[in-house]
């Protein structure tokens, strides 16, 4: 069975096409069929205008008409779809919903950006946590950041903050919003043991493969203040050449670093793992439960 998700992000819009099978145990196994990622940076009309403007509007109507006929290529059973940050604040979000609903049949729900942290931490990121340290996932996109606060299994904090690359980019942050974050998340991230980060979005999937570490291995804060400081003294355009970077990487990815380098330094985590994942896997899988839960109501139904 194939299914997919469709991130709308402030920054791109995502289709992930996963094939789910069940193994030997019966435990279903997620396997990436293809992953199409449009730039459509929407955040940069909305968090400067508050709207999506016509062209961008356009852009994102023709990437959802593609989407539609991709699904409809790859067979894809079922789809589920989100938008964030940008279309959360965007005064014609509504209108843009209804008409993609429309053109494609595909609905977009606007989920909260806690809910956004919860579809990537709940359904991944969980089953590594260990009782030896304390842990703080940290998921930066174009319009806001969610971060996630774990000790011994247990979530003692969850927190999304209207912080982006995009807002960083249009300098809608200054001194005094960075001092009021610092003071929240130092206030409500403690422990005693180790504070180790786990980092989600595509720019630090990007200096995790730009690094070449070693899958599985975790970035030192050290190592991401060093490519900061590398990054942010080239241009963009020089960016794009020594990295093989695209220009919506290439701008976003040095406020990205700053993001993570700040939130890192502030609960003294040392080190971030990175596991190459994203809202996209979320929905998948919140589908795939989805669709089982209604399936398993539907056979208790019919027993009764």
């Amino acid at each position: 069975m194939r299914l997919a998700g469709i991130d709308i992000g402030s920054n791109a819009a995502r289709l992930l096409i996963t094939e789910v099978q069940k193994n030997e145990n019966e435990d279903a196994v997620f396997n990436k069929v293809d992953l199409i990622r449009v730039p459509l940076r929407l955040g940069f009309d909305v968090f400067e205008q508050g709207v999506i403007s016509e062209e961008r509007k356009s852009m994102l109507l023709n990437t959802m008409i593609a989407f539609k006929y991709l699904l409809k290529a790859y067979n894809v059973s079922a789809v589920k779809a989100c938008a964030t940050s940008a279309m959360r604040d965007a005064a014609n979000s509504k209108e843009i919903i209804e008409t993609v609903k429309e053109k494609t049949g595909i609905e977009i729900s606007i989920i909260s950006g806690e809910q956004e942290a919860s579809l990537v931490f709940e359904n991944h990121i969980a089953d590594v946590l260990t009782h030896e340290n304390a842990y703080l996932y940290i998921d930066v996109g174009g319009g806001s950041t969610e971060i996630d606060f774990f000790l011994h299994d247990k979530q003692l904090y969850k927190k999304s903050f209207n912080i982006g690359t995009i807002r960083l980019l249009q300098n809608k942050w200054n001194k005094a919003d960075w001092k009021k974050t610092e003071e929240e998340i130092k206030k409500n991230v403690r422990a005693a043991l180790p504070v180790i980060a786990i980092g989600t979005g595509g720019n630090i999937n990007k200096v995790f493969s730009i690094s070449k570490t070693k899958e599985k291995q975790p970035l030192s804060l050290q190592k991401l203040k060093v490519y900061y400081k590398f990054l942010s003294a080239l241009s963009v355009k020089e960016r794009m050449k020594q990295f093989d970077l695209k220009a919506d990487r290439a701008d976003v990815i040095v406020p990205a670093l700053e993001i993570y380098i700040k939130i890192m330094t502030w609960v003294k985590a040392d080190k971030i793992i990175v596991p190459h994942i994203g809202v996209a896997d979320g929905l998948v899988r919140d589908l795939y439960k989805e669709m089982n839960d209604e399936k398993d109501s539907i056979q208790k139904q019919q027993q009764n």
